[in-house]
C-alpha cells in the first residue's frame, strides 16, 4: 500500500481516528505516531485528525493524552468525568469527528497498524464501511475460546456478525451521520454498525497479543456486552420465551389429562411426590429466566426515559 495514490475528488478531504483510551498509559504516543507514519506512506496529502477520548483512566494516561496533544495540533483530546464505557467514547469520538471519514481503533496496540491504508483503500472504492475482521488473535487459549463462544452467541441473534467479532473499522461520513442519528442507550456498537446496511468490505486480520498493560475487557463487561448484543439486535429472547411458556403449557394440560384419565378411568390414585418437586422445581426456575429476561427489557425502557446522557466531558482540548 506504500504510494497509495489519491483520486482527485478526495484530495485534501479529512480522515478523523478515534480512539477510546482506558488505562493505556505507555502506548499512545507510539499509537499517534504510528497513524502518522502510515498516513505518511500516502503520497497525495490526506488531511487527518486524531481524536483521543480517555474514558475515566486512573493509571496516568490523561496526562499522555495531554502531553502529545501540546506537540501535535493534529490532536483533539477529550476527557470523561468517569469511566463510561468504550462504546460511550466511541460515540463521544464520530460526534466530534469533523473528517470524511473515520477509523476507529483502540489504542491498545493491538490492531496492526497495516490495515489504514488498507482500509483507506477501500474507502476510495466508494465502500461505506470497511471492517477489519478478527480470524485470529495473539491471544491466551481461554481468551480465544471465550471470545469464539461469546460470538457464537451474538450470531444466533445477528447472522451478519463475523465469528472473530470487530472494533477496528472505517465509516465514511454517511455511516457517520446515521450512526450519530440513533439516539439510544446500551447501544450495541458491532450491531449498530451492521444494521445500517450500507455497502460494507470486510478484510480479515490476525489480532495482536497485548505488549503494554493489560486488557480491561473482563467478564463483566463481556457478560453485558453480550445481553447488549442479544436484547438490541433481535426480538429473539421474548419469542424463545413465548415458545418455551407454550410447549411447558402443553405438556402441562397433556400429564394433567393423564393423571385425570388415570383416577377416573382406571381408579388409580394420583402418586408421585418426585415428579411434582420436579415439575415445580423446572417450572419455577423458567418462569424466574423469564422473568429476568422482562426485567431486562422493562429497565432498559427505564433507563431510556431518564434521557440521562450517555457521558460527560470533563475536559477536552
Amino acid at each position: 500500500m506504500v504510494g497509495l495514490s489519491l483520486p482527485k475528488e478526495l484530495i485534501r478531504k479529512r480522515i478523523s481516528f478515534v480512539i477510546p483510551v482506558y488505562r493505556n498509559k505507555g502506548s499512545i504516543e507510539i499509537t499517534c505516531e504510528e497513524i502518522e507514519r502510515k498516513l505518511f506512506e500516502i503520497q497525495d496529502k490526506l488531511e487527518y485528525e486524531i481524536i483521543l477520548i480517555n474514558d475515566g483512566s486512573d493509571d496516568g494516561s490523561w496526562d499522555e493524552i495531554v502531553e502529545v496533544s501540546q506537540n501535535n495540533e493534529k490532536i483533539v483530546a477529550i476527557s470523561f468525568t468517569r469511566n463510561f464505557g468504550q462504546v460511550a467514547a466511541v460515540i463521544a469520538g464520530l460526534k466530534r469527528c469533523s473528517g470524511n471519514a473515520a477509523i476507529v481503533m483502540s489504542a491498545d496496540l493491538q490492531d496492526p497498524f497495516d490495515m489504514i491504508p488498507e482500509m483507506i483503500s477501500g474507502w476510495f472504492d466508494n465502500f461505506n464501511i470497511v471492517i477489519c475482521q478478527r480470524v485470529d488473535r495473539e491471544d491466551s487459549l481461554a481468551n480465544k475460546l471465550s471470545s469464539k463462544i461469546f460470538y457464537s452467541f451474538i450470531r444466533i441473534t445477528n447472522k451478519e456478525m463475523p465469528l472473530g467479532g470487530f472494533d477496528y473499522l472505517l465509516l465514511d461520513r454517511k455511516a457517520i451521520d446515521i450512526f450519530n442519528a440513533i439516539d439510544e442507550r446500551n447501544r450495541f456498537f458491532q450491531g449498530d454498525i451492521l444494521w445500517m446496511g450500507l455497502n460494507m468490505k470486510f478484510l480479515p486480520y490476525k489480532r495482536f497479543a497485548r505488549k503494554i498493560g493489560k486488557s480491561q475487557w473482563g467478564i463483566k463487561k463481556k457478560l453485558k456486552y453480550l445481553i447488549d448484543g442479544a436484547l438490541n439486535t433481535s426480538y429473539l429472547p421474548i419469542r424463545f420465551m413465548s415458545l418455551l411458556g407454550l410447549i411447558f403449557s402443553v405438556l402441562g394440560f397433556v400429564y394433567a389429562g393423564m393423571v385425570a384419565y388415570a383416577r377416573v378411568v382406571n381408579n388409580v390414585p394420583f402418586k408421585g411426590y418426585a415428579p411434582i418437586v420436579i415439575l415445580i422445581l423446572v417450572i419455577g426456575g423458567i418462569v424466574m429466566l423469564m422473568l429476568g429476561v422482562i426485567g431486562e427489557y422493562l429497565w432498559r425502557i427505564y433507563d431510556e426515559t431518564r434521557k440521562r446522557p450517555l457521558y460527560i466531558i470533563k475536559e477536552e482540548l
